[in-house]
């Protein structure tokens, strides 16, 4: 069972690879050989120090390949006379940016002009993933950097507050169908998430008590105690928060998900037996979430004339 997976999981990637013509898994052999041991060899030192950081550093793949493609426009700066998309509300929270300073820094000293930010980007998060016990996966690379970072193109990130209907059509927008959308929901594994994100499941409900009804009544009490200390109190999304395993499946079917974004994938039919299937098989879980990470990693990509190399990932040439 497992080895037909990976034999599909490959032949996905060749697919996808075959929609964007200048990526390839060995792109940078001959003029960067040491690409992907530098940028895992930063990864793993960041995370040996503080291990919050690879929910980080997926969180921030996944919020730069759903606004304008994977071009690393997440890492750019706001100017004076443009605020970019890492100062939007949407983004605030994001972590990691120092991570990937720290390895592009290590690689233009070796292969200068050569790789881009969004490339960075992309393997440093699988790296993260691995570190954390996830599974590996290999990625295609050639991605160029954008030179547009602008706020308001982050309208249409999903919000904490969607419900499975929502977030279907959001993601649909980019090409995944529900399966995909809860696999890679699953990167909820890790991390935490501020109060202010789902303080609208403890009140303003109709429910007697005035608590979101899908929300385990015990742990809805354990969150009031918990956020009553501010809006910027953190909540882990599962008891494992730095391991990627299958702890926030089991999380939704015990109704202690954090986010309405999360709990909805439960309630509703359309995802549940999604939920239940990875909940019960992690091996299903990592291959699933393979194919669609991939996936997600080749969305809007730009090549060639399309984009650049950025000397400094925080500010276009």
């Amino acid at each position: 069972m497992v080895a037909s997976y990976v034999v599909k999981l490959f032949l996905l990637v060749e697919l996808l690879i075959s929609g964007a013509e200048a990526l390839s898994m060995d792109y940078y052999m001959m003029s960067c050989p040491f690409m992907d041991q530098i940028v895992r060899n930063t990864v793993n030192q960041a995370l040996s120090q503080d291990p919050t950081l690879a929910a980080g550093l997926l969180r921030l793949h996944f919020h730069d390949c759903f606004v304008q493609g994977c071009d690393a426009s997440v890492l750019i700066d706001s100017t004076e006379d443009n605020t970019a998309e890492k100062d939007s509300p949407a983004n605030l929270s994001l972590r990691g940016y120092e991570v990937i300073d720290t390895a592009k820094k290590s690689i233009e000293d070796q292969c200068p002009g050569v790789v881009s930010c969004a490339d960075i980007v992309a393997v440093a998060a699988r790296d993260a993933v691995f570190w954390a016990g996830g599974p590996f996966y290999e990625i295609p690379k050639g991605r160029k950097d954008g030179r547009r970072s602008k706020i308001e193109d982050t309208v249409n990130l999903p919000a904490p507050t969607l419900n499975s209907t929502a977030l279907i059509k959001v993601f649909g927008q980019h090409g995944f169908d529900a399966p995909q959308l809860v696999a890679l929901s699953g990167a909820h594994t890790l991390g935490v998430a501020r109060c202010a994100s789902f303080k609208n499941r403890l009140s303003n409900f109709d429910s007697a008590n005035g608590v979101d009804p899908t929300l385990d009544s015990t742990f809805a009490r354990t969150l009031s105690r918990a956020c009553s200390a501010g809006d910027d109190t953190q909540v882990p999304f599962d008891r494992t928060s730095n391991s990627f395993d299958t702890g926030y499946f089991n999380a939704l079917q015990r109704g202690m998900g954090l986010l309405s974004s999360d709990q909805t994938l439960f309630t509703d039919p359309r995802t549940r037996l999604v939920v239940s299937g990875y909940a019960a098989n992690e091996a299903m879980f990592f291959l699933d979430f393979q194919q669609a990470v991939i996936k997600m990693g080749l969305l809007d990509v730009k090549e060639g004339s399309q984009g650049e190399v950025r000397l400094h990932c925080r500010r276009v040439n």
